[in-house]
């Protein structure tokens, strides 16, 4: 057998199916679209579902990919065999109603003989027990020997999902590594559990559509999917038994046990935390690529548990400082040859990885601290098992690793209630069950447009026309399809041309009327359906519109201007931030509509007002500089070497549309845009905010927009200028004057205020009373807010000498209660806390505090003089006892 690289056998498999007709694609991102079904890309086939189930036309009715793919199972299983991995390449070649099982079995068996040269006396494959026709095209067409043909049962080898849809028998290639890697069973065959017979390649048949009631009805087209680990296919070509031997991976492992001073192979637990990070970095620089941010829900949850548990075990290590940023390089070198997004977001990925593992580093001590203080708990009582919640929250809500709390507990002699963490870890499960949503078979809710006809699609013809003659094919409510609709009536229209642009990649769709000889509807908003539909939502507004008429599509131009000025201008405001921030910056969502532009993007920290204004002074200086805006149509490769950007998670086609702003910004998108930067007019920052861990918010207005917001400015600067009796140019002196006058003011009447208190307070001390033999004063006072109170309330307690004192006072409708005692009172029984919280209720409040010192708020001023005497009430009470 000959040794092939990982990088080697992608590009023979992709060529193989190439030369058999097949469109080459690339892998699709790891991020679903369109797909509540899954957090992450798991399968070849799942980016595909739309193409087998009719619901899309596929490219080419013959397909083949490397597809990246997540399977995280149960994570913190990873590691402790050399088998099992997160990230992985699936081949795969796929039929959509073209060939079907001879010329599937007949290629995949040329692919392993022929390419790879694979010997046919240790290659086995299994059938579906019921599907006799499979067995014979391998036994009668391709010569494989009956004694090397296995029935299996439906378990093992009938491919469905769900009680209904698309299912189908599968047959699946092994190979035989020889006897040494068997189990010595002399009934060890193809389906055995141990290392032997290795199972490679998985062809399914989806022939069959399930019914509800069990039944499965024959697909008028079936399809072809098929399946082929590339880590594991890698491994058996090369010889090696574990995927982390394999050349591409084990470059990861090699600069794992360089950084951490350890040798591969000579330690059952060394060679763990070895194997969790070199799988787990793999997966989070392709997340990372991806646009997968780390969070604490759904596919940022799974990001985050991966690069912790990579940190967790690097400590075990003994690896010192933060190590991730080290490893990316080797990923992105061993990969970036087909992964191309890995090399273009690398300063984005390291950024990214480094922050998160900065922010564990201080985790890691928290969740130290708290588990010291559950220790402490546990053995002053004690106990030896430490409760299953708090273990989960400290795993959960500080991300602090289970692993390590158990491995601490059992140094102290305890230990963890295992079955209560297991229960919370369900609910945790559970809950990410739910994130994926209630879902069908595509991942996407049905709606009316699935019913129109598959080969319906939509042409954008509105880069250069914003008018254009179509027809009504399809006309429709939002749940029905309809022959007319009159006036008034809510309609969807779906025309084979339009100038229409739907809304996508941020940007809102377009507005403006679809006329008919009989009818005029007033569109609101252009959306894209399923199977490349655009369909423009609407409202009839004159007579009837019927399906099938003819008519003009026409874009309100000034809402488009609007729109193009908004996305130009987001274009220039990235390159600025890139600029400015950091090569890490990317942008994480847009929406740009007529009237204004958001955009979010990759940051870890707020701009400072310096930042903002570098970033809004570039932008402008591009919009005077008139820049002539270009776009053209080219592959994707061209356009990586005109150095455009691309966006994370988008479906790029073979051809892409490249917007160039005079070679200063240059990026892939499918927008509406401006024909010179000049065209924006102006434009202004109006906020910079975050909006999640790791993504930072700036919203902006340009052209109209911008003019009718400084409008708005000078507007209220008018306003304050008549306010302050001042001309515009001398606000700011006057203000300033204004302010020091205030001031001054402000001094004299707290200097009358602490005069009149003085004297309100030789009359109030009157009011001291003697209960049980200590000195009480109870009283209100006018007109206090809480810091003035509680300082007469040190006066009057240091003038009681021994004491208590509880004063209440109201101000702008919100009442105050403090309650102090000397050291002599709270030996008396006096307890201020107390004495606060049976007296704020009264007051509609709440509070308390310690003995000595208590205060509290309320609302309800006319019963602060019943909230004193419930302090009185409580005093006496408390000096009985």
């Amino acid at each position: 057998m000959k040794n092939y690289g990982l990088n080697e056998l992608r590009e023979m498999y992709l060529s193989f199916f190439e030369s058999k007709g097949h469109l080459r694609k690339k892998s699709f991102p790891l991020v679903p679209q369109n797909d509540n079904s899954l957090l992450l890309i798991n399968a070849g086939m799942a980016p595909l579902k739309p193409y087998f189930t009719g619901q899309e036309v596929p490219p080419k009715t013959r397909m083949t990919t490397c597809q990246k793919c997540i399977r995280t199972g149960d994570i913190e299983n990873i590691g402790k065999t050399a088998r099992h991995g997160t990230f992985f390449g699936m081949l795969g070649n796929f039929s959509f109603g073209d060939y079907f099982k001879e010329e599937a079995i007949s290629w995949a068996w040329e692919f392993v003989t022929k390419v790879l040269e694979l010997p046919e006396d240790r290659l086995y494959v299994s059938v579906y027990e019921e599907d006799q026709p499979t067995a014979e095209i391998w036994h009668e067409k391709m010569g494989v020997p009956r004694d090397h043909i296995v029935f299996m049962g439906k378990e093992d080898n009938f491919w469905e999902v769900g009680v209904t849809g698309p299912c189908g028998p599968c047959s699946e290639i092994y190979f035989d590594r020889g006897p040494e890697f068997g189990c010595d069973s002399p009934t060890c065959a193809v389906g055995c559990d141990c290392d032997r017979y290795l199972e490679f390649w998985n062809l399914v048949f989806t022939q069959f559509d399930r019914q509800e009631d069990g039944t499965y009805l024959p697909l008028p087209k079936p399809n072809i999917d098929t399946g082929m680990g590339l880590e594991r296919l890698a491994a058996m070509m090369q010889g090696v038994t574990s995927i982390f031997d394999v050349d591409t991976v084990k470059a990861i492992r090699d600069h794992v046990c360089e950084l951490a001073g350890v040798e591969y192979g000579q330690s059952q637990k060394t060679d763990m935390s070895i194997r969790v990070i070199t799988d787990h970095i793999r997966s989070a620089t392709f997340m990372a690529s991806d646009g997968v941010l780390p969070s604490n829900e759904g596919r940022g949850y799974v990001m985050r548990r991966l690069i912790r548990r990579a940190v967790r075990h690097g400590k075990l290590l003994g690896i010192e400082g933060l190590f991730l940023k080290e490893l990316v390089k080797t990923v992105v070198d061993n990969s970036k040859h087909e992964y191309t997004e890995l090399e273009d977001k690398f300063d984005y990925i390291v950024k990214l990885l480094t922050v998160e593992e900065e922010n564990f580093n201080k985790t890691i001590e928290q969740g130290l601290n708290i588990l010291t203080t559950y220790i402490e708990e546990l053995e002053a009582k004690g106990e030896k098992v430490l409760d299953g919640v708090a273990c989960f929250k400290l795993y959960d809500t500080y991300g602090f690793p289970i692993d390590l709390t158990r491995e601490i507990l059992e140094e102290k002699g305890l230990a963890i209630d295992e079955e209560a963490f297991k229960d919370e870890m369900e609910k945790q499960k559970q809950r990410g069950r739910d994130a994926r949503g209630e879902t069908n078979y595509m991942g996407s809710d049905e709606t009316v447009f699935h019913k129109l006809d598959t080969n319906l699609s939509t042409q954008f013809v509105g880069y250069h026309t914003l008018e254009v003659e179509s027809t009504i094919d399809a006309l429709t409510t939002e749940t029905e399809i309809i022959e007319e609709a009159k006036e008034g009536m809510d309609v969807y229209i779906v025309s084979k041309a339009t100038p229409f642009y739907a809304e996508s990649g941020g940007q809102a769709g377009d507005v403006g009327t679809i006329t008919t000889a009989t009818g005029t509807v007033e569109v609101t908003n252009t959306t894209k359906a399923v199977g490349g539909k655009f369909v423009h939502h609407g409202k009839v507004v004159a007579g009837t519109v019927k399906q099938g008429e003819t008519a003009t599509f026409k874009v309100n131009s000034v809402v488009r201007l609007d729109s193009a000025r908004n996305h130009s201008a987001t274009h220039l405001l990235q390159k600025a931030l890139r600029e400015v921030v950091g090569g890490h910056v990317e942008q994480a969502g847009s929406n740009v509509t007529k009237d204004r532009l958001r955009f979010d993007y990759t940051h870890f920290e707020a701009l400072s007002a310096e930042q903002i204004e570098r970033v809004e002074a570039i932008v402008n200086e591009k919009i005077l500089s008139a820049l002539d805006i270009t776009t053209m149509e080219t592959s994707i490769d061209e356009a990586r070497k005109m150095g455009a950007m691309a966006l994370f998670g988008e479906k790029y086609g073979e051809v892409v549309r490249v917007v160039d702003m005079g070679h200063y910004s240059v990026e892939l998108c499918g927008g509406t845009h401006l024909i010179n930067t000049a065209q924006i007019g102006t434009f202004k920052i109006v906020s910079e905010s975050g909006v999640a861990s790791g993504v930072r918010r700036i919203e902006a207005v340009t052209g109209r927009g911008a003019i009718h917001y400084y409008q708005e400015i000078e507007k209220e600067l008018n306003e304050v200028a008549k306010l302050v009796k001042a001309k515009k140019d001398g606000i700011t002196k006057k203000v300033e004057h204004l302010m020091a006058e205030s001031k001054e003011l402000q001094k004299e009447n707290d200097k009358l205020k602490a005069e009149m208190a003085k004297a309100e307070a030789e009359n109030i001390f009157d009011q001291v009373q003697e209960i049980a033999g200590l000195k009480v004063l109870v009283a209100a006072l006018p007109n206090m807010d809480m810091n003035a109170l509680r300082n007469m309330g040190d006066t009057f307690k240091d003038k009681l000498g021994e004491g208590v004192v509880v004063l209440a006072s109201s101000q702008d409708e919100k009442v105050s209660l403090v309650a102090m005692a000397t050291n002599d009172a709270v030996s008396a029984g006096i307890h201020c806390g107390n004495i606060i919280k049976a007296s704020a209720p009264v007051v509609q409040g709440g509070g308390g505090g310690r003995p000595n010192m208590a205060q509290a708020g309320g609302k309800d001023a006319s019963k602060m003089n019943e909230a004193l005497q419930t302090a009185t009430d409580i005093i006496k009470e408390q000096l009985k006892k």
